[in-house]
């Protein structure tokens, strides 16, 4: 933002390194406050500011809550090399030519700065301000924002251990019992960094009357403090979803991977405004609240390398199930369904069993459409002598 007069022609900042997206604590801000006129201006200062600070600002009820909290703050008078002054210290300026203030100043070390942020009812600030002071006129103003992200790092022994926790719920229908829903989850480790995956090691109980499903969420909590209240600020990031457990059966989850999505590192340092992360493990019953599990999740800056590895896994126990496969001879196709000219075609539309909805007006109950396949066509099967060990597997 620049504050310009007639007699300015350009009152800008400029960075040294313009490419570089953000700094980290201890780094150097360095750049140029670049200057032209349209006529001789005499200047009697020109001034160049670092601030950083943290606000939050909402409404509760009639009441506005706000609150501050200052990271950086550094002030420097700059001087024109090889350009004379007054006694006064001032100096004049004169157009046509191009004049460059030059500054630079170091950011507090790590641990003492916040990650820049901009949410719904706060931020986190940075910039440097230019203050151009004239005789008998006001003082001119411009500004340029940076941004800070400070290291966390996710190898901590803290931070690697697993983590996991089991909940269940009671279901009524119009106060009668109608059994109950339970889950046990867990996850291999707490910090984890964007487009990485989480494995979710889980097992559902249904023994109520109604069919539930389970679902996992990353959610954002931002929390803000001010005037001695505090809001939260929930977020769903992303989500996936299990398969439909009618009642008296269960589920599991072996290794269900949850990505985790493009999304700023969790901010735990700052005392007015913080941005946690979690796992939200939970069961959908249509009638009822969800049945919800959370584990805590911290997003970082230092990643574990974790997600090549279980995709290079992965893919190897895709190879072996294939050569193995290959290794069996098996026997001669059966006759293609195009032979058959009968109509298949249904008298009605079909219709989902269960609406995917998260709302309380989902259906308790299901009707399924009739309906009748045709006959599979008729084929016989020869028994050939194969020479090797090979033997057939059953199917489950």
């Amino acid at each position: 933002m620049v504050a310009m007069t007639k007699r300015l022609k350009t009152f800008q900042i400029v960075f040294t390194d313009p490419s570089k997206t953000f700094y980290c604590g201890g780094d150097k801000v360095c750049g140029r406050i670049e200057v032209e006129v349209n006529e001789v201006t005499r200047v009697s200062a020109v001034k160049v500011r670092g601030l950083g600070c943290a606000k939050v600002e909402y409404a509760k009820g009639k009441q506005r809550c706000r609150q501050e909290a200052e990271y950086l703050r550094y002030e420097q008078v700059l001087q024109l090399d090889d350009q004379p002054t007054d006694s006064d210290g001032s100096v004049v300026l004169r157009p046509g030519n191009k004049y460059d203030y030059t500054f630079g100043f170091e950011l507090p070390q790590q641990g003492q700065l916040v990650s820049s942020y901009k949410g719904k009812f706060g931020y986190v600030q940075y910039y440097v301000k230019a203050l151009m002071e004239r005789p008998h006129q006001p003082t001119l103003e411009c500004k340029k924002p940076f941004e800070v992200e400070e290291p966390l790092d996710v190898n901590t022994p803290d931070l690697l251990s697993p983590t996991g926790g089991m909940k269940e719920k009671k279901v009524t229908c119009m106060f009668i019992p109608d059994g109950q829903v339970s889950l046990n989850a867990k996850i291999d480790r707490r910090g984890f960094c964007e487009g990485e995956d989480i494995c979710i090691n889980a097992k559902f109980e249904n023994t109520c009357s109604r069919i539930v499903v389970p679902k996992a969420a990353i959610i954002a909590k931002h929390i803000y403090q001010a005037n001695g209240r505090t809001k939260v600020f929930r977020q769903k990031l992303s989500s996936v979803r299990g398969n439909h457990i009618i009642s008296g059966m269960c589920d599991a989850w072996q290794g269900k991977t949850i990505r985790v999505p493009k999304i700023k590192p969790s901010i735990l340092g700052c005392n007015i405004i913080r941005v946690e992360y979690a796992l939200m493990i939970y069961i959908h019953i249509p009638g009822s609240e969800k049945l919800i599990l959370e584990l805590p999740l911290v997003i970082g800056t230092a990643g574990l390398g974790s997600r090549s590895n279980s995709v290079s896994s992965q893919e190897g126990s895709v190879s072996n199930a294939s050569q193995s496969w290959v290794s069996l001879r098996m026997p001669s196709e059966p006759p293609s369904y195009s032979d058959i000219t009968s109509d298949c075609r249904l008298d009605q539309p079909l219709t989902p069993l269960l609406d995917d909805f998260d709302g309380d007006e989902s259906p308790i109950f299901m009707t399924a459409p009739s309906f009748n396949f045709p006959p599979p066509p008729v084929y016989t099967e020869v028994e050939e002598e194969f020479s090797g060990s090979a033997r057939m597997l059953p199917v489950c």
